[in-house]
């Protein structure tokens, strides 16, 4: 029996205008439904193919804030999210998630800055502007990352390192083992190399299941390290 906190998602195309800009993202535009299988989803995919927008409209439809945070954040520094969570419908599962958190790369610090507004004697400040980016975001995950929870990730690997990413996936992990679901939209070969993930790619015009190997992010990577000074030869001849 499929025990994921979120088994699949539906679209209602009937509820999106026809001149949506979502009607021209190729991978969006012809899903109706789409089944989750495995605790961890990887977005796979070029920019502009539409997996930040999905990703986005999921965390809306389950709850969250639309720039991230946990479910208790309520605030809006810019409204920029598409009409697609007003289309989507998400199936459940029987049980009930305890906890969760959406973290966005690029609306981090409005995450953070609402963070010491809403922090309390009971719950003080992580003071996240006093450490680096990375940082900030490692003491989230060491903060939030809970058994039977629900987590989705824009691009988490902006803010960290190497080093850094190995410690995320070594967390996601731990923290999948518990009972929790993971969404993550993701361009790093590392992140992506996690065992026993789905991995969604939007290339090609539709969104459908990628192994590691066919992902371009591993492709490419590999291809740099493998044949750096013949790649950097042909890229920077005059």
């Amino acid at each position: 029996m499929n025990n994921l906190f979120i088994q699949g998602v539906e679209i209602d195309w009937n509820k999106i205008e026809r001149r949506s800009y979502l009607r021209s993202i190729e991978a969006i535009k012809g899903v109706k439904r789409l089944t989750f299988s495995k605790p961890i989803t990887f977005f796979a995919g070029e920019n502009g193919s539409g997996k930040s927008t999905f990703l986005e409209a999921i965390a809306i439809v389950y709850g969250f804030n639309p720039e991230g945070g946990t479910k208790n954040y309520s605030f809006s520094t810019y409204d920029s999210h598409s009409e697609l969570c007003e289309a989507m419908r998400i199936g459940r599962g029987y049980r009930k998630a305890k906890w969760g958190y959406f973290f966005r790369a690029e609306s981090f610090y409005n995450v953070a800055t609402m963070e010491e507004e809403y922090a309390d004697f009971e719950h003080p400040s992580e003071k996240y502007h006093e450490k680096s980016h990375g940082e900030s975001f490692l003491a989230i995950v060491q903060s939030q990352l809970k058994e039977d929870g629900v987590y989705i990730f824009d691009e988490p690997e902006a803010a960290l390192s190497p080093q850094g990413q190995l410690t995320l996936l070594l967390e996601i992990y731990e923290c999948a083992k518990k009972g929790s679901q993971f969404f993550i939209v993701t361009h790093s070969p590392i992140l992506l190399g996690l065992p026993d993930a789905e991995i969604l790619t939007f290339d090609e015009g539709k969104i459908h299941t990628c192994s590691y190997e066919d992902t371009d992010s591993y492709q490419v990577t590999e291809m740099f390290i493998n044949n750096r000074k013949q790649l950097l030869s042909r890229l920077l001849k005059d």
